[in-house]
């Protein structure tokens, strides 16, 4: 239940009601991974619906929250980003929590006491994050998701968009407004770039897929490290055309291609629909691909396994990122 009891890593929450001034979760609880991994290669998510200071819904992906609650007191503390509204204490552990409505440029969340915390784990890091009200999860495509109107400009914090009940549900770029509060450090180590060995991988492309602008550009500052060309796409089905389009022109597309990285959440096609689409296409199917994402945990896992993908990384550590990519562009691919 959210607001009562931590999610347990292993399940997970279906077709949920939030009761808007209780946290009180009304459903029925997955028991099993192998329950939640049904959903893999069908290119479905759930997306757990929340307001800010307007009647504007927003969506987060379920698998990325921990619970729900009412809003405890918070505590200040001096020199905190001015995003950062305090910091909660909760079941033993202090977490920062970010006001949603102020981090992509709107007025404070007031009101503390009637409003709801986010729980959830982004980056191997845990955040709350500071939202008016929460409303219910719905399980949707991802082909449903679609990339945000062009006309959103650079300033835009949203990654995707999908249509509800007539109504627009926007999807934040989490990673950009944390990247905000406390960039990441990309900067491969000495170590590492010392030791950069990509024999006979010299002029193979390292393609990247990922819908956040920051992302995208976080992987490939850790992965020029390698001297490798780079080419990247927005989401899972815009690689996979492109993919595919190298594929006709050489054969196989491995031999231009030296390794896929790839988000998870992406519009229009998520990675793990991407992956099981390149295992199960002939030209494609030799291409390694390393799933590189803010998800974690046993879920991720089961469905790594069940896709065929070669690798997962959690976001973000650079050295763990070139490293795993150097590894596998050495990997005898007959083998």
């Amino acid at each position: 239940m959210f607001g009562a009891n931590k999610v347990n890593r292993s399940i997970m929450l279906a077709n949920a009601t939030i009761m808007p001034k209780t946290g009180v979760c009304m459903s029925s609880i997955m028991d099993s991974v192998n329950q939640r991994t049904q959903l893999v290669g069908q290119n479905r998510l759930e997306l757990l619906l929340f307001q800010l200071n307007s009647k504007q819904r927003f969506g987060i992906n379920v698998f990325k929250v921990r619970e729900v609650l009412q809003c405890p007191p918070l505590t200040s503390i001096p020199k905190l980003n001015a995003l950062v509204r305090g910091v909660a204490h909760i079941r033993g552990q202090t977490i920062s929590v970010i006001d949603l409505s102020m981090a992509t440029g709107g007025m404070p969340i007031e009101k503390l006491d009637q409003a709801f915390i986010i729980i959830a784990e982004y980056n191997r890091s845990v955040q709350g994050f500071l939202v008016g009200s929460v409303e219910r999860i719905i399980n949707t495509n991802w082909d449903a998701i679609l990339p945000p109107p062009k006309g959103a400009g650079k300033a835009s914090y949203l990654t995707a968009v999908t249509e509800v009940e007539d109504e627009l549900i926007e999807i934040l770029d989490v990673e950009k407004i944390l990247n905000e509060i406390s960039p990441l450090n990309t900067d491969v180590s000495d170590e590492i770039k010392d030791n950069v060995d990509v024999k006979g991988n010299e002029e193979k492309i390292i393609f990247i897929a990922d819908d956040s602008s920051v992302a995208r550009n976080q992987v490939k500052k850790a992965l020029s490290t390698l001297g490798l060309p780079i080419e990247m796409a927005e989401n899972g089905l815009e690689a996979l055309k492109r993919l595919k389009e190298i594929a006709e022109e050489t054969g196989d597309v491995t031999d231009r291609v030296g390794i896929l990285v790839s988000d998870i959440e992406m519009p229009e096609m998520d990675g793990y629909t991407l992956t099981a689409e390149i295992k199960a296409t002939p030209g494609l199917s030799r291409l390694q691909v390393v799933l590189h994402t803010s998800l974690s945990g046993v879920f991720n896992q089961a469905m790594v396994q069940k896709v065929g993908a070669d690798d997962f990384i959690a976001k973000f550590h650079p050295d763990e990122l070139a490293g795993a990519v150097q590894k596998w562009l050495l990997t005898d691919l007959d083998n």
